[in-house]
């Protein structure tokens, strides 16, 4: 099977995912539902109800291209998930093993944890922003640090649908 044919497999399958789940789930109060739709193409993440646009922010993404085939391969997940945990991260430290050490802070505020079944995998802030629109993680969602704290605050909640597209 030639790549081009593949990721059009792949693309296919996330967009009939879409189609079949979008609006099909509903809020509490019997509006449509909140979920987030990340392009890595793009770099974009989109807050969505329903088929509405309400909020749209620059991510970080997956150094490698593709989807994730092991642990370590710096690709980030494709197909639907949901949320598991919020994580204060503010303490949190990591060496990213170019040279300059560990980084207080690597993750931002918070560490918004999916269930990807990867270890893992989540939506966290950044202790370099300028990486906001590259492939530079090592398979996380990466935001800026006040876009991750207004996520949090306005839309997260536990087992929310978390769309990763190509």
């Amino acid at each position: 099977m030639t790549i081009r044919f593949r990721t059009f497999c792949v693309f296919a399958a996330v967009f009939a995912t879409l189609v079949l789940f979008a609006g099909a789930c509903r809020a509490a109060d019997g509006g449509a539902e909140i979920w987030l739709d990340i392009s890595k193409g793009e770099h974009l993440m989109r807050v969505m109800s329903g088929g509405e646009v309400l909020e749209v922010f620059g991510v970080a993404v997956g150094k490698n291209a593709g989807d994730k085939r092991r642990a370590g391969d710096m690709r980030t997940p494709e197909g639907s998930f949901t949320v598991e945990q919020v994580q204060d991260a503010s303490w949190w430290s990591h060496d990213f093993g170019d040279g300059k050490g560990e980084i207080k802070g690597a993750y931002g505020p918070w560490f918004i944890r999916l269930k990807t079944g990867w270890r893992g995998i989540g939506i966290h802030g950044t202790h370099d922003p300028a990486s906001i629109g590259t492939d530079a993680t090592e398979g996380c969602i990466r935001l800026r640090n006040e876009d991750v704290a207004k996520l949090k605050e306005k839309y997260i909640k536990i087992g929310m649908r978390v769309v990763i597209r190509p």
